[in-house]
């Protein structure tokens, strides 16, 4: 939904002198749709994968309870499992910690890659 609010908001005039100029479709796909997408992209793709990272509901609702069986764990389910189940408090802390890290990481590759943090200067 957001993306496409994103899509929404481009102005046809773009897309008008495009067509002028003999642009086709793929040009105008990367050189207009693209950079105009990318500030509206940025924040849905990083929360999109944070949200997805940590989705122990879908484990909870097929396994009956956070953790389940090994089989059935992803990270954040272990955590879950080794802290109220194990009683191993220190360990989920530990863990919630280097998750939390691994999410930082992705989220400065994808600020990195889509160039959203810039200067004044560079602008």
């Amino acid at each position: 939904i957001v993306i496409l609010g994103g899509l929404q908001s481009i102005s046809q005039s773009y897309y008008d002198a495009a067509s002028i100029d003999g642009a086709s479709y793929f040009q105008k796909l990367f050189y207009i749709t693209v950079p105009l997408v990318k500030p509206v992209l940025l924040p849905a793709m990083t929360l999109g994968a944070v949200w997805t990272f940590n989705n122990i509901n879908v484990i909870y609702l097929v396994t009956g309870q956070a953790g389940g069986t090994e089989q059935a764990d992803i990270l954040v389910s272990a955590l879950y499992k080794a802290a109220f189940t194990y009683n191993r408090y220190s360990y989920s802390a530990a863990f919630a910690i280097i998750v939390f890290i691994f999410l930082f990481l992705i989220s400065v590759f994808w600020l990195k890659t889509f160039d959203a943090v810039k200067s004044d200067n560079e602008r």
